[in-house]
């Protein structure tokens, strides 16, 4: 099939799209048959009502936010403007339905932890809090900050709109749930679990008394070290949502060191209470519902001492509180054009982080819920999905996967354990970073931080952990009184590469756990590194050819919507035929020896008319001769490009062969579209 006929087909799609009235978003590509819904709209109603996604798919190494907007269509199919006032649950609703005590949590820290930059956080923060009487909470007098994943004020990440209502949502919940506590933003520089992770360490290190994280992704085989690295701090709450999807498990929410945060469907009802909840979701599991499962691949924690049908591992979730979007909170977004109404469980994770730390439980883990299920309102009736009717996707007396152990009821959160001593500590460093030159053969020393504590009186445990091949670090000193410092001192011998190493130094004590991250950059032997910005040919396909070999068809594609480049007026288009086919783009590259750093970067945006969430049925792979790089499929399917990174560095001083080979099966189509290579 010719790329002509490729447009023919796409063009019929997109007038099966407006057919069924476009969002904006780009449609599936490839194949006139193509009747699945925008990715992006999750729940439809006749009302005219939609819930809508804040934040694209994740991509693999990167994860989603779960926040879930109430959107109003016009007659004529056309979203409504943002309202002038609120519409939906409000923190006198909250304080209700979940019995919470009005006074707490004064100068305790909540860190919402989330990705990208919302430009206009604090002064949507203040409209928020005055609509609902609360005191101010601004950067000029102690209450709110905002950081970077590293903790520095600037540079900030760039701004994403998706990624901003997210931030809105979690500080104005926090703000309805403890208007004493002080609220701290630590923005990644973007939606990766690698990033993510380094501002909750953030978080932490800058005195956070919980965390709440509203995102998650796939699981991964590296998720125990993921939690070891970024979510284990004892002494801290750590409290992350367990999804939108229905039935399923995702990360960080799965991990042993998080609270687990599942969904409810939230209504006023004659009880005692004034509030009845039900399971969030359907059986169906097609719309939207509370993550909840089995992990497949975190170990059964010693604190989940129920007997959980059809689970060996660890279960998802702990606790939980309103999510289902049909019953959600008022949200001010001033980028979105004011008052919106939010579901997701991004509205869960902070409303139970903030009561938490209201009640004085900021310091206790996931074990809290299971050794206390008496404090938790249960919620008895409704599924998220079909897990053969047991307890993992359908609620019943006692715990259950999408609601746990239940939701807080405050009036029970009573003797909560006492926030951590005045006397807490942090591990501060001068340099934050260094770099040294690894010369010729021998050993060479280099002195680039040192670890200081600060606080009353207290002795604080150091280790330090981190190096690789012929590069190792050690500390002056195992443990220091508060006001004392040790030197890290990193050696390295000729045996060590070129690039950049990490060393992260712990301290621990009895008011809780810090750590902190330098990194050391090693030239090549006997100099600098060489420095090259680009080695591709070509590298945004502007002319059909050069740089690039590809099957016919994959070159000299022009910006034609819904198929546009991200950049310039060309990309490379593989597959999108809806038949058996393979597409293949090559090029080579010689790595100099002397690289200190060498990455391949490309963006990229998978349209799939495939509507399954667990088959790949069409592939992309990414390799180097015999040795696999990345693998991508229809289970990927994003609307708008994503940058994908590879670390070559193992390549230096060969040539690499980069190949994208693309296959398609005889069923639905999907494209791979590409650009922006280097």
């Amino acid at each position: 099939m010719t790329s002509s006929t490729r447009a023919v087909s796409l063009s019929t799609l997109a007038a099966l799209a407006l057919a069924l009235g476009a969002c904006g978003q780009d449609g599936a590509a490839g194949k006139a048959n193509a009747t699945t819904p925008n990715a992006d709209i999750v729940n439809q109603a006749a009302t005219h009502h939609e819930t809508v996604r804040s934040c694209a798919d994740a991509m693999p190494g990167y994860v989603r936010c779960h926040a879930l907007k109430d959107v109003v269509k016009n007659a004529a199919g056309q979203i409504m403007p943002a309202a002038a006032a609120p519409g939906g649950l409000n923190p006198v609703d909250l304080i209700s339905a979940y019995k919470l005590p009005t006074t707490g949590g004064t100068g305790l820290t909540i860190a919402i932890v989330d990705a990208m930059d919302a430009v206009n956080a604090e002064s949507d923060l203040a409209t928020y809090r005055s609509q609902f009487g609360l005191p101010a909470c601004t950067t000029a007098n102690g209450c709110f900050r905002k950081v970077n994943q590293n903790g520095a004020a600037s540079p900030l990440p760039a701004g994403d709109s998706g990624w901003a209502e997210e931030i809105s949502l979690d500080i104005d919940m926090a703000s309805a749930i403890c208007p004493a506590c002080h609220i701290l933003l630590v923005e990644a520089t973007s939606p990766t679990t690698a990033n993510l992770g380094a501002a909750v360490n953030t978080a932490v290190a800058l005195g956070a008394t919980v965390v709440s994280n509203s995102y998650g992704g796939s699981e991964s085989s590296t998720d125990p070290t993921t939690t070891t690295q970024f979510y284990s701090h004892p002494g801290v709450g750590i409290f992350a949502s367990s999804g939108d999807g229905g039935f399923g498990v995702e990360y960080p929410a799965a991990s042993t060191a998080v609270t687990a945060v599942g969904g409810t469907h939230l209504v006023r009802n004659t009880s005692t209470r004034g509030w009845v909840e039900t399971v969030w979701g359907t059986a169906a599991n097609t719309n939207g519902g509370a993550g909840s499962g089995c992990s497949t691949v975190e170990t059964i924690p010693s604190f989940q001492t129920s007997t959980i049908t059809g689970c060996a591992r660890r279960a998802v979730a702990d606790v939980s509180a309103v999510a289902d979007p049909a019953t959600g909170v008022s949200v001010f977004d001033s980028a979105s054009g004011g008052w919106l109404v939010f579901g997701g469980t991004s509205v869960a994770s902070p409303v139970v982080a903030s009561i938490y730390a209201l009640t004085g439980h900021g310091s206790v883990g996931p074990a809290f819920a299971w050794q206390n299920t008496g404090f938790f309102f249960d919620v008895l009736t409704g599924t998220n999905g079909s897990c053969g009717g047991t307890q993992l996707c359908t609620a019943r007396a006692g715990w259950d996967g999408p609601t746990g152990w239940g939701t807080p009821n405050g009036a029970l959160f009573t003797g909560g354990v006492t926030p951590p001593p005045a006397n807490d500590f942090s591990i501060s460093a001068t340099p934050a970073s260094a770099s040294a030159t690894s010369g010729t053969a021998g050993t060479n020393t280099s002195t680039i931080a040192t670890a200081t504590t600060s606080g009353a009186a207290q002795t604080v445990s150091l280790s330090v952990s981190g190096g690789g091949t012929g590069v190792t670090a050690s500390l002056s000193a195992a443990s220091v009184t508060s006001g004392g410092s040790a030197t890290l001192t990193v050696s390295h011998t000729a045996a060590a590469a070129a690039g950049t190493y990490s060393f992260t130094v712990t301290g621990t004590a009895a008011s809780g756990s810090h750590s902190t991250t330098y990194t050391l950059t090693l030239a090549g032997a006997g100099g600098a590194c060489t420095a090259t910005s680009q080695l591709l040919v070509n590298p945004g396909f502007e002319t059909a050819t050069g740089g690039w070999t590809a099957t016919a068809g994959v070159l000299g594609n022009g910006s034609t919507a819904p198929n546009v480049a991200r950049t310039g007026t060309a990309f490379a288009w593989m597959d999108g035929y809806g038949t058996t086919h393979t597409d293949t783009l090559t090029q080579s590259v010689a790595i100099p020896a002397a690289a200190c750093t060498a990455v391949f970067t490309y963006w990229i945006r998978i349209q799939s008319a495939e509507t399954t969430t667990t088959t790949a049925f069409d592939k992309l792979t990414l390799t180097n001769g015999a040795t696999t790089l990345q693998s991508l499929s229809n289970l990927n399917k994003n609307t708008a490009y994503a940058q994908q990174s590879i670390n070559l560095i193992a390549f230096k001083g060969t040539t690499v062969t980069l190949k994208f080979t693309g296959t398609e099966d005889t069923s639905l189509a999907t494209s791979f579209q590409i650009d922006d290579t280097a």
